[in-house]
């Protein structure tokens, strides 16, 4: 489906005049902001903003052959090329307009496309994902998925909030842990409806003793007796995991209160990795302005051997496929190809020998330095021959200490949205929040771990 935006009636007339020739169903897709609409971004609401029009452009192209997008006049402080140029980047829509070089003067550096030739836009083929239509992608994968997620820390306001919200949108069932009038009570004093949350206490539950028998026999042989068993029945976390193990839920997300290893302990022990995989690992999605990149790991596994390095690049491309990208792996190094040499290029170089081997059909440029990852210029500089130089989107580190420092820098300098930590390898989703995670962060967590659950 094809698509097009113009800011003027002008530019309208001559593109429609020209599209109706060429398709059977064309949409005219007006933006027109109301006065919610404004105030939400007179109060630095953006997000609802954006994702109100992107749901209806959505709608549209769902329906249509070609949808011409006319865009909005300027209103408050928001200039008309500066919003609508924000606008179609949004919807990945590609601009028509007669004085096209004035908008490129405004909008440099940007995958857009802002022409005035008919032909450029109809074979315009970027994919521009914006941090908005990132999250409106997720929503709507979580809808279609349907799963049911374990929210294990009910005491914590940013989980209930977040309840709320997934709820509100259908976006996933929810499975509360704790004591249901304390839970009521909470809510109700927060404004929030949580009438659709099934709660479930693990101290005082039918499944609290059957949970018990079966953490003893698949325990036992670490030491844990029947009296260890029944303590850990009733934990939260053990009793969530539980959840999942036995299908009665599909993912748990944890870690507003708690330390990883408290999230992924019980996981580990109870749940298992994948065949094959031997070591789990913390992704994120990392949204920038106009595209989404997938680093890893950044949260797990400090010192990965080559083995689990290999192991921790086939569980990201494994999670990108997941979430719509086709992974072009760079396994990041301090050089580029044969230009260096020493213990840590010779680990990236083994790694990637043995990731390829777990996987041939992998795209993978190792070892590699970032710049050469992501600039074409660079790379036809240090790797002219690979198909993955310049245009990676999966990025995996040597160490913890390297992809940790990473993300956060990217997220803070560049703004960019940092979805994650993504645990890898698992048999179910397992997923960690950090301590100081916000209400968006949970919500996020949430739709990526109903969208695995539907892998």
């Amino acid at each position: 489906m094809k698509s097009c935006y113009v800011f003027t009636d002008k530019n309208l007339a001559h593109l429609q005049e020209i599209i109706a020739t060429k398709f059977k169903k064309v949409e005219i897709f007006k933006i027109i902001p109301d006065e919610n609409d404004k105030n939400n971004l007179i109060n630095l609401n953006e997000k609802e903003f954006f994702l109100k029009f992107i749901d209806k452009f959505e709608e549209l192209k769902a329906k249509s052959d070609f949808v011409i997008v006319l865009g909005c006049e300027s209103f408050s402080v928001f200039g008309k090329s500066e919003l609508n140029l924000k606008l179609a980047r949004n919807l990945n829509a590609p601009i028509f307009d007669e004085n096209a070089s004035e908008l490129k003067a405004l909008n440099p550096n940007s995958k857009l496309l802002i022409t005035n030739k008919i032909d450029e836009i109809l074979n315009y083929q970027a994919q521009i994902v914006t941090p908005f239509k990132f999250q409106s992608l997720l929503l709507k994968r979580a809808k279609m998925a349907n799963k049911t997620v374990i929210l294990p820390e009910s005491d914590d306001e940013r989980i209930l909030r977040a309840a709320h919200i997934i709820l509100e949108k259908d976006a996933a069932n929810i499975i509360l842990l704790g004591l249901e009038s304390e839970i009521s009570k909470k809510a109700a004093a927060l404004g929030l409806n949580l009438s659709k949350a099934k709660v479930l206490n693990p101290a005082q539950n039918e499944l609290t003793d059957e949970f018990a028998k079966k953490i003893y026999e698949l325990r036992k042989h670490k030491g844990v007796d029947e009296a260890k068993a029944n303590a850990l029945a009733k934990d939260k976390i053990y009793f969530a995991t539980m959840l999942i193990h036995e299908g009665i839920a599909d993912a748990l997300v944890s870690g507003a209160t708690m330390s990883t290893a408290d999230t992924i302990r019980p996981a580990l022990q109870i749940i298992k990795t994948k065949p094959n995989v031997s070591v789990v690992s913390g992704a994120f999605f990392m949204a920038l302005e106009e595209e989404i990149l997938l680093f890893a790991d950044c949260a797990v596994t400090p010192n990965p051997s080559a083995d689990e390095l290999a192991s921790i690049t086939l569980s990201s491309a494994q999670t990108a496929s997941a979430f719509g990208l086709s992974p072009k792996i760079a396994m990041l190094s301090y050089s580029t190809a044969e230009s260096g040499s020493g213990p840590d290029v010779e680990f990236v170089k083994e790694a990637a020998k043995k990731a390829s081997e777990l996987d041939v059909n992998l795209k993978i440029a190792a070892p590699i330095q970032f710049d050469a990852a992501v600039n074409l210029s660079v790379a036809s500089k240090k790797m002219p021959n690979s198909e993955v130089a310049g245009h990676a989107n999966v990025f995996i580190f040597p160490n913890l200490n390297c992809g940790n420092i990473c993300y956060k820098a990217v997220q803070r300098s560049a703004n960019a949205l940092a979805v994650g930590p993504i645990l890898q390898g698992l048999k179910k989703p397992v997923n960690d929040l950090s301590r100081g995670c916000l209400v968006e962060d949970v919500v996020n967590t949430i739709l990526i771990s109903a969208i695995q659950a539907g892998e």
